[in-house]
């Protein structure tokens, strides 16, 4: 650009009305479009301004120009990456230099006649997120470009990105075809975010600004719009706190807490109100601000930066809703069987949909540790995410089935995926009927043999599942959940009550509390994630409480004085050599002192637990079993390190069998190490849940399993009819022939052998 700078008297206001005005006359598209690039240039004092809009190839066209030679118009294409105009295109973000033929993504065209032009800046069009073009101006001297002239044409780009999709300067094939009614059955693997299977019907969710109001008659206006927006936004946030359905003290709670800190956060506040001020309307300046972030978003690598821009862009949905004043309308007006198809949905969204109506949620982006995955679980709703291209693809209406079990969206079903689906819901349906029949009885075998099945929770709305499961108590608490939803540690009051509450929830069953098991793929705004060469070997767990003793103690101290009274169960994860256990036994035991001298409450009595998931603590367990008062197995990962294979990479997760001869003997060698000693032990986790692995386990002397509440019917219908005095003897001689001989897996010959063994039935018949 020139000298003359956007910060003269005309400024970028009078650039969006002629715009405006532009968009108004009755011209030939292609006639617009390079008006368009000279009214930019005019404007801003620019030698060249360019437009480059994304064609379905994926490359970048030179659409229209101001400057270059216009023969190269529709000739010229680049790809992501390529050249500066690519560069701007893969970071997503602008880009200036102030000499772009010394610049190392140089790209010369010649056909563009751009020799001698030096400076160099260029903005994307983002529409949604998503790269719809680039916008570039260039000058003949070699000079910096200010931060006033990127806002400006940040702006003008935003109103671009509206213009071009609704198809009123180009009617591209790439935009066009987004207009067919789309009518053929599509299916979408995903990942499982919360397990379910479902049908209904699509709405899609997706607030968006409607093209007939970009441009700001007077920012004065549309400020006051805003700012009355933001305070109706604040107030729902804390009407939604005040009300029963997020109780204090659980996760969901510590989400709206995290919001109301965004809703006034000012940066986020004074970038809107810099869009206004730069001529766009509320609505546009919102949906700009959002972009930005949802295109930061797509480049980030950290989990934790993730799921800070997705709240930020949640925040922004809800005001766009209560710019529109429908912020009560699309929750009430929910179809039946409702499943949510959205790019994201945030947690405090899905807090406030119609449960009796909400069927499931069906995302594009998402992940098994997100903040609205976590609280989807928590509430029984059936959700997939990483559905790449479904919103797209998806008709408001639309006939669909969900399934959260294998991770897929089918959109527009034919007759026979939906007679299987309905086939597998009513099976589903009529299981739950005859484990409902087993809630109260015992667990035992067919020879006899008792067992005791516990439920795994990480929140407090999962304990109304303690009674409809006939659980024996919780077998594992995840307390880490409280902490990663929250955007600053919670405090020790907010963990004091959700403690009190679990034990109230729960009776008089037994809870055990497993302390912190952050780090890896858990990450908390109040521990800087790192990155790892391998986070499942890294700073995780008990590893990370003793490194920050602070953090040790303090829910230390919440567990003990929640426990008055009680029976106080603290399981410590990821121990791999004695002295960690020691250490923080030494700590619990400190706080526990500190709080009987301070008369505050207390445990009436204290038990400390090995989770027993290392190698190294399963081969020579004596030392570790000398301080523990039980030990519950994490099969997980003592697996996942046994057999040195990441449990979340598909390529090896599958490719060792836990049903083998070397696990199956170290699973063995545990109990009898256990036996021995006189501590109680159980197995915890996917290993226990599973029918036929407990059976295993049951055979290997296991008396106590620990699992998913879903998983207890199955498991006690399974080893009802399972025949231990059978299977033992032959687990025991394959275990020991396998040492030696043959494949190291035992399921093909468990299987084959069936009956024989004292395997029931219907374990066979479903593996």
């Amino acid at each position: 650009m020139t000298p003359k700078s956007l910060s003269t008297a005309r400024g970028p206001r009078r650039l969006l009305s002629r715009i405006r005005d532009l968009m108004a006359a009755q011209e030939d598209a292609q006639k617009r479009l390079d008006r368009l690039t000279d009214i930019i240039a005019e404007e801003t004092g620019a030698d060249v301004c360019s437009i480059y809009l994304v064609r379905p190839s994926g490359a970048l066209e030179l659409s229209a120009t101001h400057g270059l030679d216009a023969s190269a118009v529709h000739r010229v294409r680049l790809h992501a990456g390529e050249g500066l105009v690519g560069e701007v295109a893969r970071r997503a973000r602008p880009f200036a230099v102030e000499d772009a033929p010394s610049h190392p993504s140089f790209s010369y065209k010649p056909e563009t006649g751009e020799e001698p032009f030096k400076s160099f800046v260029g903005v994307p069009i983002l529409r949604g997120g998503r790269l719809v073009g680039v916008l570039t101006a260039q000058t003949g001297a070699v000079r910096p470009t200010t931060e006033e002239e990127i806002e400006t044409l940040q702006t003008v780009a935003m109103l671009l990105a509206e213009i071009v999709t609704s198809g009123e300067l180009v009617q591209a094939e790439g935009f066009a075809e987004l207009e067919v009614r789309l009518s053929k059955p599509e299916r979408f693997q995903g990942l499982a975010l919360s397990a379910g299977v479902v049908r209904g019907v699509a709405v899609k969710h997706e607030p968006h600004v409607l093209s007939t109001r970009l441009v700001a008659d007077d920012a004065a206006a549309e400020e006051a719009r805003l700012n009355e927006a933001i305070t109706r936004l604040r107030r729902s946030v804390d009407q939604l706190l005040d009300s029963a359905r997020v109780p204090i003290g659980t996760p969901s709670r510590e989400v709206l807490e995290t919001y109301r800190m965004f809703a006034h956060d000012r940066g986020w506040l004074n970038q809107l109100g810099e869009a206004i001020r730069a001529g766009l309307t509320a609505e546009a300046a919102v949906e700009r601000v959002r972009n930005e972030h949802r295109a930061r978003l797509m480049k980030a690598r950290d989990a934790h930066f993730q799921e800070r821009l997705h709240d930020l862009e949640d925040l922004a949905n809800r005001l766009l809703r209560h710019l529109a004043r429908t912020e009560e309308a699309e929750e009430d007006s929910l179809p039946e069987n409702a499943v949510i198809v959205a790019r994201s949905v945030g947690p405090a969204e899905l807090l406030e949909f119609d449960r009796s109506r909400l069927a499931g949620i069906a995302v594009e982006e998402g992940s098994v540790t997100g903040h609205a995955a976590i609280v989807a679980k928590a509430l029984g709703i059936p959700m997939v995410g990483r559905l790449d291209g479904a919103l797209d693809r998806v008709e408001e209406g639309d006939s669909v089935i969900l399934d959260g079990e294998f991770g897929l969206l089918h959109v527009r079903p034919n007759e026979e995926v939906r007679t299987a689906y309905d086939e597998r819901i009513a099976a589903l349906v009529e299981r739950q009927r005859a484990f409902a029949h087993l809630r109260d009885a015992p667990t035992r075998t067919k020879d006899g043999q008792e067992l005791s099945l516990g439920m795994n929770a990480g929140l407090l709305v999962e304990m109304n599942r303690l009674e409809d499961t006939g659980a024996a108590g919780v077998g594992l608490f995840r307390t880490e959940f409280q902490f990663m939803v929250a955007d600053t540690l919670p405090r020790l009051s907010a963990q004091i009550e959700l403690y009190k509450a679990v034990y109230e929830a729960a009776g008089d069953k037994p809870v055990v509390f497993r302390t912190l098991d952050l780090g890896g793929d858990k990450v908390t705004p109040f521990i800087p994630s790192m990155r790892e060469p391998n986070p499942a070997l890294g700073w995780r767990a008990l590893r990370m409480g003793l490194d920050r003793p602070a953090l040790t103690r303090y829910q230390l101290r919440a567990l003990v004085r929640a426990s008055g009274g009680r029976t106080l169960n603290v399981l410590f994860p990821m121990i791999s050599v004695a002295e960690e256990l020691a250490a923080a036994r030494d700590v619990l035991e400190r706080e526990l002192d500190l709080a009987q001298r301070h008369g505050h409450d207390a445990p009436e009595k204290l038990r400390v637990g090995l989770m027993l998931e290392t190698p190294a603590v399963a081969f020579a367990p004596e030392a570790c079993l000398e301080l523990a008062d039980f030990v519950s197995v994490g099969a997980n990962d003592l697996m996942q390190y046994f057999f040195a294979a990441d449990r979340q990479n598909p390529r090896v997760s599958d490719r060792y069998d836990p049903i083998s001869a070397p696990a199956l003997r170290l699973l063995k060698d545990v109990r009898q190490a256990c036996d021995a000693s006189g501590k109680p032990v159980n197995v915890c986790g996917e290993l226990a849940g599973r029918p036929l692995e407990a059976c295993v386990l049951a055979a290997l002397g296991y008396r106590s399993l620990s699992m998913a509440a879903g998983s207890i019917g199955p498991v006690k219908q399974a080893l009802a009819g399972c025949d231990l005095s059978l299977l033992t003897p032959w687990l025991d001689a394959e275990i020991l022939q396998g040492a030696t001989i043959g494949p190291a897996s035992l399921r093909d010959r468990m299987l084959r052998a069936g009956k024989e063994i004292g395997l029931p039935r219907e374990v066979v018949d479903k593996n």
